[in-house]
Parts: C-alpha cells; structure tokens; sequence
C-alpha cells in the first residue's frame, strides 16, 4: 500500500514491526501493493475516531435501521458502521469503497488521489449529515401535511431544527467584550465561534474580549491549529508545538449561566497527523475501546499504553520539524457513558476487565473493532 509518508514513514514502519513482533491478528490488504483509492488515511483516521464516539455510533446504527432511504453519505456511513458492528470476526480490515465513491461524488475537493486536511473531511461529513437529516424532516412534515390536507404554510427562511448532530457535537460559546476602564460589558451567544462586534461602548473605552462556553456539548470535538501560511515559503508549513492534552478534562471558562458548567469529559479518541505539511504525510487515530488504547494506522492496529500518547503531543522545539502529532481531539461526556450503563451492565464489564487484565499480551482480543481500509 502506497502512502504519501515523507519522513513520518519511519514511525509507521517501527509501529508495523512493533505489531507484528507481538502477534497481533492482522489481514493484509487485497490487490497488493498499490491503492486504488490513493491517499484516504484522512478519512479512515476520523471515521475510525467517530466510531469510538458512542453517542454517534449509535445514531448512525440507529438511521440505518430505518426505512430504506436513497442514497447519500449517511446512507453510505450507515452501512460501513454496521459492517463493522455486526462482524463476527474479531479483527479483520473493511473497505469503504462505498462511501469513498459517494464522498467523492458529492465533493470535487475530495475526488482526487491526494492526501486531504483531516479537519476539513470532518467539518464536511458533519455539515452533510447534519443538512441530509433537515432535509429529510423537512419532506416528512410535507408529506404528512399534504396527507391531511392542509396547506404548506411554512416559512422556507425559518432556522431548521437541531438534529441530532446539534445534539452530540454543538455547544453554545458567548463572546463577551468588557471595557476594561469603566467595566460596561457586552456579550452575544453564539452556536458556533464568530466574530463579534463592540456593541454599546464608547469610542474611547479600552475593550477587552473572552470566550466563554455557555453551553457544553455532549462530544467535544477540539481542532489544533497545526499549519500556517509561510509567505516566504509560499506554502504551509506544519507547526508541530508541544499541546500537552489530557485524558480527563473539565473547562473552567463557563460563562455564569451555563447549563453544565461541572462537566467532565474522558478523551475517546485522537486524530493524529503525521508528517511536515497538510497536503503531505499521513493520518492515523487513536481510540479508547474497552478502557484500552489503540493506534490504527489503516490496516495495521496496535494496543497501546495510556502513557504512549504523551508520544503525540507535539515537539519542545524545531516547528517546523517532522513529527507524529495530535490534530483532532474528541473528548466524549462522561454523563453520556454513564447512561448506557446499567448497574448490572456495570457489574458484568467489571468482571470482563478483571479477566482481560489476565491475559498475556500476545492473546489480546479486539471485541468488535475492525480496521477501516481502503
């Protein structure tokens, strides 16, 4: 399999080695060598991270076990998740020919055999599904209007409602401006992060400006800013800062009256990329399954220590240096773990652990988890 790697091909080598070396049940890829798809590691990487995200998993299994709908994207990721869930296999690699297609199809950004922005694959795929299911609510309430007879009154400029995209991944920021002589303050809530305008302040005051979160989501999806336009170089060029991330988070910058200012977030999985530019290099993701940690690296999967991902936070020095770093960080609720645990369910995974625990490394078990592929 052919991967625009640059320099950061020696770490994938060394994890490969590191896998085979413990037994660890691998399947090969069909077709040899090359990849007829080209450079997707952008995309196996985030959705293998989505599918770590329970509260997602689980919609998507769920839209799939409604009725046949045309095809679109969901469509397409509803088929790939429950390939993958329905298994039998323990370890196995999927291809997701289907949705490659269809992605490629829908946007010209990505129909091409070059290596593309992880982050921007995850902005798009969200968007899409979030506009697929407006779109489909919008024709079941005409559908259901046109049965009982009545007329179609509804304002086509009124805000669509959440879906449950809003649901998992949309929290509510403020953005409060204070000056900083006379203290009058301003603040506007917004959905998402926006530019906002000093409102109600005089010319001659000194503003000073803060976000705060209003409202936590249930997943937070943190994007690291790890390229930046060189003018000198004419490119972009990789910015490989050390960001040290925990496994446990909790935000303190919640504004007064924020819904769930005590929330605790657990990190579930990491999108990481490797390599010196956007465009260049390659993508692998880490995820937490079963209180373990693995690193997916396309078709090869490789149980890690909680203490190897200090590995991926970045460089002390030498930006502009290769590396293996943290891109997308998704933080899942802690609350929203809890709800799907029963307290016999609890009782049953506290035995599991304590067996698995037992089992000398070369006999570990992957549950359910394949490999995404291409």
């Amino acid at each position: 399999m052919l991967k625009a790697f640059d320099q950061a091909t020696a770490g994938g080598q060394k994890r490969k080695e590191r896998s085979l070396s413990r037994g660890l049940p691998l399947q090969a890829l069909s077709g040899g060598s090359a990849d007829p798809f080209g450079n997707t590691c952008y995309c196996n990487s985030v959705l293998q991270a989505l599918y770590f995200c329970r509260p997602f998993r689980e919609k998507v299994l769920a839209y799939k076990s409604q009725p046949r709908k045309k095809e679109n994207l969901l469509t397409c990721l509803a088929d790939l998740f429950h390939s993958i869930a329905t298994q039998k296999k323990k370890v196995g690699v999927i291809p997701p020919k289907k949705f490659i297609t269809r992605l490629r199809k829908e946007n010209e950004l990505f129909d091409n055999y070059m290596q593309q922005d992880a982050h921007e694959f995850l902005n798009y795929l969200l968007n899409t599904i979030a506009d697929i299911l407006q779109e489909e609510r919008k024709q079941e309430k005409q559908n259901g209007r046109l049965r009982n007879g009545d007329v179609d009154t509804e304002d086509n400029n009124s805000t669509p409602d959440p879906t449950w995209v809003h649901e998992i991944f949309q929290g509510t920021l403020t953005n409060e401006t204070r000056c900083l002589t006379c203290e009058t303050g301003h603040s506007v809530a917004r959905d998402r992060v926006d530019t906002v305008s000093v409102v109600g302040i005089e010319q001659y005051c000194v503003p000073s400006r803060r976000m705060k979160v209003k409202k936590l989501p249930m997943i937070l999806a943190l994007h690291l800013k790890r390229f930046k336009y060189m003018d000198q170089l004419h490119r972009y060029t990789k910015l490989s800062y050390r960001v040290v991330f925990p496994l446990e988070l909790r935000l303190f910058n919640t504004s007064g009256d924020a819904t769930n200012p005590d929330r605790m977030y657990d990190l579930v999985a990491v999108v990481v990329h490797c390599g010196s530019g956007p465009n260049r290099g390659h993508y692998i993701a880490i995820v937490k399954s079963h209180d373990f940690w693995l690193l997916f690296d396309d078709d090869i999967v490789e149980k890690i220590d909680a203490q190897a991902i200090e590995e991926f936070y970045g460089l002390t020095s030498d930006i502009s240096k290769n590396s293996e770093s943290g891109y997308i960080l998704f933080y899942q609720s802690s609350a929203a773990e809890a709800a799907h645990r029963s307290p016999t369910l609890a009782t049953v995974e506290n035995k599991l652990k304590a067996l698995e625990r037992q089992r000398q490394e070369d006999l570990f078990e992957f549950g359910d988890i394949l490999v995404y592929a291409t």
